[in-house]
This record gives C-alpha cells, sequence and structure tokens, in this order.
C-alpha cells in the first residue's frame, strides 16, 4: 500500500486542541482548565493533590540518600504520556501545571545525573542540547496525543523602555517552543470581583460554527477574542429582488 494520500482537497481540522493559559496567581487559571473535558493534571505544584478537583499526577525529582537520582521528572513524563497514548482510559485532556516549574525540574535532572550545579556547567553546550532536545520531545509527545493539551503558566513581566508588560514567566526561549505548538493563547485576569479572560494569541480564526466539539466551544464562547464574529449569509435570491 502506498503511503501518499489521495490527491484530493479535504476539510481542515478547525477544532484547536492545544491550549497555554498564563495569569497571576489566583486569577483563575487552574479553574479554566478545570472546564476542559475528563482532565488528568500532570502537576508540579503540591496543592494539586489536596485542593485539586481532577485526579493528578505528581511531577518531582526523587533522589536516594546518597543524593543521585531515583527517579527523573522525564520518566514520569514519559510514561504518562505513553500510558495516555497507548492504554485504555476515558481522559480527554492533559493538563501541564505549571510548565516553567516541569522545565525547572527538567534542568536540575539533568545537572544531577552528570553532578553539576548548571547546564552551563556541561562541556560544549550539551548541558543546553539535553535540555532543548527534553523540552521539544515533551511538546510533541503531548501533540501527538489523541486529547485536549493545556499548559499553565504564571504571569511574569518584561521591561522595555522604563515600561514594565505583563508576560508568561516561562522563559522566552522556552515559551517559543511550547506556544509554537499551541492554537490559543489565553490570559486570565482578577480585576476586583471579576475573573476576566482574553484570547492574546490565536493560530487561525475559529468559528463557532465549525466547532462540533461541545465543550470546546463552550469554552472558547467564554473567551473574547477567542471565537471571529460571524455574520448571516445573504440569500442570493432576496439580493436579486
Amino acid at each position: 500500500m502506498s503511503i501518499l494520500p489521495e490527491n484530493k482537497p479535504h476539510a481542515s481540522n478547525t477544532v484547536p486542541r492545544n491550549f497555554f493559559i498564563w495569569g497571576d496567581t489566583m486569577s483563575g487559571k487552574s479553574y479554566l482548565a478545570s472546564k476542559f473535558p475528563s482532565s488528568i493534571v500532570l502537576s508540579t505544584d503540591d496543592n494539586e493533590a489536596t485542593s485539586g478537583t481532577r485526579p493528578s499526577i505528581p511531577l518531582k525529582n526523587v533522589r536516594d540518600a546518597r543524593g543521585n537520582l531515583k527517579t527523573s521528572v522525564v520518566d514520569t513524563l514519559d510514561k504518562a504520556i505513553l500510558a495516555l497514548d497507548t492504554e485504555t482510559h476515558t481522559y480527554k485532556t492533559v493538563v501541564i501545571d505549571v510548565i516553567e516549574d516541569v522545565c525547572t525540574l527538567i534542568e536540575q535532572a539533568i545537572c544531577i545525573e552528570n553532578n553539576v550545579k548548571s547546564l552551563a556547567d556541561i562541556q560544549w553546550g550539551k548541558g543546553f542540547a539535553m535540555f532543548n532536545s527534553a523540552l521539544a520531545e515533551l511538546v510533541q509527545n503531548l501533540k501527538g496525543l489523541n486529547m485536549n493539551v493545556v499548559y499553565i503558566s504564571r504571569a511574569g513581566t518584561k521591561t522595555e523602555n522604563n515600561v514594565e508588560t505583563p508576560v508568561p514567566a516561562l522563559k522566552q526561549k522556552y515559551y517559543n517552543v511550547v506556544n509554537g505548538n499551541c492554537d490559543l493563547v489565553i490570559r486570565t485576569q482578577h480585576l476586583g470581583k471579576n475573573y476576566i479572560r482574553t484570547a492574546t494569541d490565536i493560530r487561525k480564526h475559529y468559528k463557532a460554527s465549525e466547532i462540533k466539539d461541545e465543550h470546546i466551544l463552550n469554552i472558547l464562547k467564554a473567551i473574547p477574542g477567542a471565537l471571529v464574529k460571524e455574520t448571516p449569509q445573504t440569500n442570493n435570491k432576496e439580493e436579486g429582488k
């Protein structure tokens, strides 16, 4: 059988599946993530086990009594994603909470395994190469799942011309890798008694009429900027009257 697809147009996938949610502490990031259907949380936050409402897998580097790496966060992530990809389950969404902590844990695992204090201490830039490879593989493996993927990030700031601007806390070079594989970036804010959600970056123009997944559609309807405004089709016959 040939590997080549049939040479004819096909309908594009109009349902966003990969999301990046960022905002200040207590701004509703995890709450919004909990609205995605049947989620499992890969969590760096111990609070998830006590105050979260969804099943979770803790992400951490575990050392033995000598300080050697007993369980690497990279191995835990690999096992979790493999299980979600190959085992029978009822989960529809995987949430990474929070992605910048995951990056820190990956760096830490590489440093412990190589008995150094920082990636820069590994000769010839191999430490950075190992990290970049691990992060890229993580993002691609998550994207390859037949599930919704939600990355959560805290808020940070950047300063340009003495003006501070809120940005995701994830380092820019890492954010480029993650965001480059996301369909929608959503900022959450808590202003007074109001919780505000805004689509800050979007891969394509999503139309409500084209999204058949009711769960995703209801989430997008509550986020200004996530859906384009549709105008009723004009009846050509009526125009001719």
